[in-house]
């Protein structure tokens, strides 16, 4: 048997082929169900996301089509889409993938932690629907926890890289306790969203959301346990305000300099951070100059994921060092398991042979044979049973099968080598 992924990602096929070679959550236990019961294969996992579908086996060798073939079938896909885009990667080459992807190594954005709950995910379905065996058991575990060292012994997910969290990792730079803040966010978009989720879950004390539709912003405080106001008493709520953050489509300066002039006034001087997401600006860029206040823009925020994308790549050359030694490590287990049932194989053909030739030892001294006489037929007939079935795979294997195959044997039975 061999471990064998067949995959495509956002390396290897645009996005209209990922949504189209992609499994539904509905359709994964059945279509799981149906890949671990085909002939061949003896253990499998399907981890399917947005970015990448990947199908691990552990399989006959040659099943690779097999599996492609299912793939097509299962899903209904055009013949040569498949083929097209997949890549393979077999026993230690496919180990090293998993970790890499565990690890977050293998992402469009390098070190996002996303990945690896998706895979505990395609871990957790494959265990429900038994289609794991003693490899991929031990493999996903082994992927978690070297992705567990990663995250903790290198900085590869600690510099963050997207919009929404840089915001929110610069507000916790300025403010020691987030628990004690208000947060004004001023819009209710993807990546007001986002900051609101973010915020939320780093402890902020309050979130109020302002935006033009009274319903959005208000389905928003509700899913971040905030409070909705509508964007015209944006003004009546800026002074209670420590940290403003504005994403809007609007043409012109949603807060104005002499807005936010008043609402200082009545935080005695109290800082204020403010970002600026909006493409014209939101914010008046004047609002700068005032004291107390720390203003940022896209730009600005562009500049911080753009080093922290930089220290990423560099943290991710000490994480592909660490990921390589421990793919090496389950590669050193999977080879002992394989060379013990094959040790524990070979015991036991040995033990059914001597207990044959002891069998008919004893029949022979039963109808009067010597001692002697049996003594030099259990030696003879035990070594020639022994030697049999080695000695026809050699002499009936040729080029370069026989070449290893006796390179193979001279090691095995520690025979001198041959003589040039």
């Amino acid at each position: 048997m061999a471990f064998i992924t067949l995959g495509l990602s956002h390396h290897s096929a645009p996005v209209e082929a990922r949504e189209r070679l992609a499994f539904t959550d509905s359709e994964l236990p059945a279509a799981l169900t149906r890949l671990r019961a085909l002939a061949g294969v003896d253990e499998a996992a399907i981890l399917s996301t947005c970015n990448r579908t990947e199908i691990l086996t552990i399989a006959d060798p040659d099943h690779a089509q097999v599996i492609v073939d299912w793939w097509r079938h299962e899903l209904n896909a055009p013949a040569g889409l498949i083929e097209q885009f997949v890549y393979t990667h077999r026993d230690q080459a496919a180990v090293l993938h998993s970790l890499r992807v565990a690890s977050g190594l293998d992402s469009m954005v390098v070190g996002e932690p996303q990945i690896l709950g998706q895979m505990k995910d395609s871990f957790a379905l494959a265990s429900q629907t038994r289609a794991l065996g003693p490899v991929l058991s031990r493999l996903f575990q082994h992927a978690f926890a070297v992705a567990k060292l990663v995250r903790s012994s290198t900085q590869v997910g600690a510099h963050p890289v997207s919009v929404a969290y840089a915001a929110v990792q610069m507000a916790r730079q300025i403010f020691a306790d987030l628990s004690r803040q208000t947060a004004l966010l001023i819009g209710a978009g993807e990546t007001v969203q986002l900051i609101a989720r973010h915020l939320r879950g780093q402890g902020i004390g309050r979130i109020v959301v302002a935006n033009r539709s009274l319903e959005r912003a208000a389905t928003l405080a509700r899913e971040v346990q905030g409070y909705a106001i509508a964007l015209t008493d944006l003004h009546s709520y800026l002074s209670e305000a420590d940290l403003v953050v504005s994403s809007t489509a609007a043409r012109e300066h949603v807060v104005e300099r002499a807005a936010m002039e008043r609402a200082l006034k009545k935080r005695r001087r109290k800082a204020v951070f403010m970002i600026d997401l909006a493409v014209p600006r939101d914010i008046d860029p004047a609002i700068g100059e005032l004291e107390d206040v720390y203003l940022y823009t896209l730009d600005d925020l562009r500049n911080v994921i753009s080093a922290n994308l930089q220290a990423r790549a560099e943290a991710a050359k000490q994480a592909e060092v660490l990921v390589a030694e421990y793919a090496g490590q389950f590669v050193r287990w999977l080879e002992s398991r394989d060379a013990g049932k094959l040790i524990r194989d070979l015991r036991e053909r040995a033990r059914r042979q001597r207990d044959e030739v002891l069998d008919k030892a004893r029949r022979k001294l039963a109808v009067g044979a010597t001692p002697e006489e049996v003594m030099g037929f259990v030696a003879d007939t035990l070594s020639n049973k022994l030697l049999h079935a080695p000695s026809h795979r050699l002499r009936s294997a040729d080029g370069v099968e026989q070449a290893l195959l006796l390179n193979a044997a001279r090691k095995l039975f520690d025979l001198p080598e041959d003589e040039p």
